[in-house]
């Protein structure tokens, strides 16, 4: 049986560094990932004065709950969502004054729902460039809390960012959401923060944080499920069967969902308690799907709706269009380039059934985009990536470990 062996959630390492650098003591991370954007969330701690130790199997935080050790600091974050949305928030808990940017292409997305509720709060957060968006420079003086709503309309990581600063404020949090995207991801949030010792409760449509802080713990990382998708897919689009082993009934990521839609195209699909098995049976049906709870695999999807028998509709995913680049039209334009029919709406993309010719994959950098056109390539020689190294922002190996089992399955590594 083919296993994948998949590296560690990027979501959960976020998270989890996070809420080891508030708590109470010394927390270990047990199989983290290890890529450039939490290599650039475990920097940014160090700048701000929080020990983190690394060894290659785990990582240590001796977490400061008074928030960051320096007294001024400034952070790049990378390319890194988490990074640059989390990180502020949590220096906004402590005292000093911190200075925070990132990469072009992180620059241009937006930050405004979540610096609008933290100044909502009383932070003193002032954005030195474009309002909404990095760079910003917070004087923070700690949060004392209270009732505050967000918009979480174009991301759940605002919502998560406040959640997991609740328990950091005097009075804790009140948080009011208008709207939600992608809340499997918050459910994830929730679930970690009781591994840290906080409870949080929900009436309707608010988040209700106390206040009191974190405890230190020992924490396992499961293996990435967005990242899983790739060869879930692989399996259902070549009629081949695969394994990806610490993913199973009781895995916090809804992106494991994915599989759910390919089976609903004729995969067939085996979710155990530590393992999830994909087997292609020579069928793909076309479909039409929500993807809002998982739209980080609509890439995935697109990907490989070529090779169905009818046309595949994804609806529902506009926040796809703030992500590393605008997704959707990146997913069109490439089909394209593939010689296959796409069409985008607002929220939605609509492929047609064709057969993929040789062609210079354009991904924007992105590495959803590489990983996710690697699964078409099985099935179309000759494609190629303008970037393919920018798998390094969650999975530097990708190329190697896909290759692998490709060559394993008997397709020739140069479609791969």
């Amino acid at each position: 049986m083919p296993l994948a062996h998949i590296p560690g959630s990027k979501s959960v390492t976020a998270r989890a560094l996070f809420l080891a650098a508030a708590a109470d003591g010394v927390t270990t991370l047990v199989r983290p990932l290890r890529s450039d954007d939490t290599e650039g969330f475990a920097e940014g701690l160090t700048r701000l004065g929080y020990r983190v130790g690394r060894t290659p199997d785990t990582w240590q935080v001796d977490g400061r709950p008074q928030g960051p050790a320096l007294p001024s600091a400034d952070v790049h974050c990378r390319d890194g969502a988490t990074t640059a949305r989390f990180l502020p928030t949590l220096a906004a808990a402590g005292r000093g004054s911190y200075r925070f940017d990132a990469s072009e292409q992180m620059r241009r997305r937006p930050l405004a729902p979540l610096t609008r509720a933290l100044c909502d709060l009383g932070v003193d957060l002032r954005h030195e460039g474009a309002e909404g968006h990095h760079p910003l420079r917070i004087e923070a003086a700690g949060v004392e809390g209270g009732e505050v709503t967000l918009d979480a309309g174009q991301s759940s990581q605002y919502l998560s960012a406040l959640l997991m600063l609740g328990p950091l404020t005097r009075r804790g949090l009140r948080i009011r959401v208008t709207d939600l995207v992608s809340a499997p991801y918050v459910e994830i949030t929730l679930a970690m923060m009781r591994s840290f010792g906080v409870v949080v409760a929900r009436e309707g449509d608010t988040f209700v944080v106390p206040p009191g802080g974190y405890r230190a713990t020992t924490y396992a990382v499961e293996p990435d499920a967005s990242t899983a998708s790739y060869f879930f897919a692989a399996a259902a689009v070549t009629g081949r069967e695969v394994t990806v082993p610490g993913l199973g009934q009781g895995a916090l990521q809804g992106d494991l969902g994915f599989v759910d839609v390919l089976r609903r195209m004729g995969a067939e699909v085996e979710i155990a308690a530590d393992r999830t098995t994909v087997r292609g049976t020579g069928e793909l049906r076309g479909l039409t799907v929500n993807m809002r709870d998982i739209s980080d695999t609509m890439p995935t999807l697109a990907a490989v709706a070529p090779f169905a028998d009818g046309p595949v509709r994804i609806e529902d995913v506009a926040n796809t269009r703030v992500k590393e680049c605008d997704r959707l039209d990146a997913c069109a334009e490439n089909l394209r380039r593939l010689g296959v029919a796409a069409e985008t709406g607002d929220d939605w993309i609509e492929i047609r059934p064709g057969t993929p010719a040789p062609a210079e994959i354009k991904t924007y950098g992105d590495h959803r985009v590489v990983m996710s056109f690697a699964v078409t390539a099985l099935r179309a020689p000759g494609i190629t990536f303008d970037d393919p190294g920018c798998v390094k922002k969650t999975f530097p190996e990708f190329h190697e470990v896909f290759g692998e089992l490709a060559a394993g399955w008997g397709i020739p590594l140069d479609a791969a």
